[in-house]
């Protein structure tokens, strides 16, 4: 295994970040998903200088939140906005698991997608317009730790899909090394946030965290049977949202 075919893998499974050939082995992929949140790390250091270059400018909320919003889906091509809106779709069917899963295949595009990928966008466009350089830093972390708790997910929960590309990560990936990665990457975000917004903010994004994995875990298997590819892109959104949220709200409380 080749340390740097991995996070080839990872990168051009989960960006749209020009990357080398990499050789698809069971081997290199058992420890792709270790690298997954650093795809995440890219966006948030690119929305980091999106903002300073807008405090550098004088740039105005509208466009630093509207472009703010775009970069997380530059970055990764959509395929996470693809899963919340394909969930969102299966969620507000109200039928059988077996049919929502159904539902999660179909690549037309329902109007409870489009209200959840316009209700998300502007949402996280209103907020970044509330963001400078500064708050990027703590914002950067989100990014980091929701893809880690996609990648721990995939590793603990049953997949509701059997041979879908999700269940081929997950049986080909290391779980013990993709468990031991996620949880460090969690430390070190949690450390960041203590470092740079005090130990309350730290507080709060690892209680909004756990909420949402809990949330999530609860909705997966009681209105799925499990995880796939689709709801682990809803959990990235969700977190990434949820974090995004506590952070800048957080600011104007103090």
């Amino acid at each position: 295994m080749r340390v740097m075919d991995s996070f080839v893998i990872a990168f051009s499974t989960y960006s749209r970040i020009p990357m080398p050939h990499a050789e698809w082995s069971q081997e290199n992929r058992r420890y792709a998903m270790c690298f997954f949140p650093l795809v995440g790390a890219a966006v948030g250091l690119l929305l980091w200088g999106w903002l300073a270059l807008c405090d550098a400018l004088g740039a105005g909320p509208v466009l630093r939140g509207a472009a703010g919003a775009l970069i997380p889906l530059l970055v990764t091509g959509g395929i996470h906005m693809d899963g919340l809106m394909d969930t969102c779709d299966a969620l507000a069917s109200w039928q059988t698991p077996e049919r929502r899963l159904e539902i999660l295949k179909d690549t037309h595009v329902g109007a409870f997608a489009v209200m959840a990928c316009a209700g998300y966008l502007l949402l996280t466009a209103g907020l970044l317009s509330e963001a400078d350089a500064r708050t990027g830093w703590l914002l950067a972390p989100c990014f980091v730790l929701s893809r880690a708790m996609s990648a721990a997910a995939l590793t603990v929960m049953k997949s509701a899909r059997p041979g879908g590309m999700l269940d081929g990560f997950a049986r080909a990936a290391h779980r013990r090394a993709v468990c031991m990665s996620s949880g460090a990457y969690a430390m070190l975000c949690i450390t960041l946030w203590f470092a740079l917004g005090g130990p309350v903010l730290a507080a709060a994004c690892v209680l909004a965290a756990a909420l949402c994995a809990l949330g999530f875990a609860r909705m997966a298997q009681r209105q799925f049977g499990g995880i796939t590819g689709d709801l682990a892109g809803w959990l990235v959104q969700a977190a990434e949202l949820c974090l995004v949220a506590v952070i800048i709200m957080g600011g104007m409380l103090q």
